[in-house]
């Protein structure tokens, strides 16, 4: 097992990383608790919520809820109803609150702890590769129609566990989408872990390759988060990609193209504005053909309506003003921020949906 330590401003948390966590849960936990609420979706529920309700053992009451897969639930119902059942389970200040999930579940189990009660402890138990991104790092919401994760929160959880053997589950696509952070992290930080990524075929990556990846990857989240949790500055840039990635969620819906392949799609297009606006010397090229030797939705591409897209970024928590703020590299491992104007962005949109969406088909 590989421990973590994150000094957040509300405490400090270990993030545990290794093969059959879920089943070491009452001696990983650092403290004990009388009442527990899972909360899961329906995809992730009949694999693993009997073998994490077992684990706390006979001496905890254990209740459980269970909300449909997607995004779709991160939504003010599905909040309402989830504070309604903390309610009729009279869960108290001492109570914990378990999200077993991917990043879905991640968010909505954490926004309702950091609102229950005014704050009720929670434990992220990440399923996907994805939540190696959302789990650390105390960012807790829920959605809006105008976008995503417009309403929430700063929040840690008070434990990470990481059972990486739940990832043999995954589909193809989850697996796109959790390398989508992946990629995202290394680029951010590392130019030969970069390369190794460009090498990689995704479904051939193994047990403890993936386990170094992750490893990796929160790792640079850590260093960032502790240095800025609150996103005034060094934060901003773990949102390579992701300015696009949430209009393209909004814009196609939740569930026809993941957050991780969005955001590798916004990852590509941070490129192309980099070399376009600051000059950048980026391997747009290599990434383009890693992104379609393992099957990223590129076709969307050709999709994107730039005016209707600019405007949905309008409601991105990255809009300062009038100008919507983008994360860039002047080169791998050196990211800035640039603001650019609703007719540059259009006019780079227009010419990226042009010149690379007709060969993404």
């Amino acid at each position: 097992m590989t421990t973590l330590t994150i000094q957040s401003f509300q405490n400090k948390y270990d993030v545990n990383i290794g093969t059959g966590l879920r089943h070491e849960i009452s001696d990983l936990l650092k403290s004990n608790y009388a009442k527990v609420f899972i909360i899961t979706d329906s995809n992730v529920a009949p694999f693993y919520l009997k073998e994490v309700i077992s684990a706390f053992g006979e001496d905890t009451a254990v209740s459980s809820e269970i909300v449909p897969a997607g995004e779709g639930s991160k939504s003010m119902a599905c909040y309402s109803s989830l504070l309604d059942r903390c309610l009729e389970l009279q869960l108290d200040r001492h109570s914990l609150i378990v999200a077993l999930g991917g990043g879905m579940v991640g968010d909505l189990a954490g926004f309702v702890a950091s609102t229950y009660l005014r704050g009720v402890d929670f434990l992220q138990m990440p399923t996907t590769i994805l939540a190696h991104d959302s789990s650390v790092g105390g960012k807790v919401a829920i959605n809006h129609h105008k976008g995503k994760n417009l309403i929430g929160s700063f929040y840690s959880p008070v434990q990470v566990i990481y059972d990486t053997e739940v990832i043999g589950t995954l589909s193809n696509q989850e697996i796109r989408s959790g390398f989508g952070e992946v990629v995202k992290h290394a680029l951010l930080s590392d130019h030969k872990w970069f390369q190794r990524l460009m090498d990689t075929t995704l479904t051939e990556v193994n047990q403890e390759e993936l386990v170094k990846h992750l490893t990796s990857g929160i790792k640079v989240k850590a260093e960032v988060v502790e240095a800025d949790e609150r996103e005034t500055g060094l934060r901003k840039h773990l949102n390579l990609g992701h300015t696009l990635a949430h209009a393209l969620e909004a814009e196609f819906g939740y569930g026809e193209i993941t957050h991780g392949e969005a955001v590798a799609i916004g990852i590509l297009f941070a490129m192309k504005i980099s070399e376009q606006t600051i000059g950048a010397d980026l391997p747009f090229q290599s990434y383009t053909r890693w992104l379609r030797h393992n099957n990223y939705p590129l076709h969307l591409v050709s999709q994107i309506d730039p005016e209707r897209t600019v405007e949905r970024m309008k409601w991105d928590k990255k809009t300062v003003g009038n100008a919507i703020h983008f994360v860039l590299l002047t080169q791998i491992g050196a990211p800035t921020v640039t603001a650019l104007t609703d007719k540059k962005l259009i006019q780079i949109m227009t010419d990226f949906v042009k010149d690379e969406g007709g060969t993404f088909d």
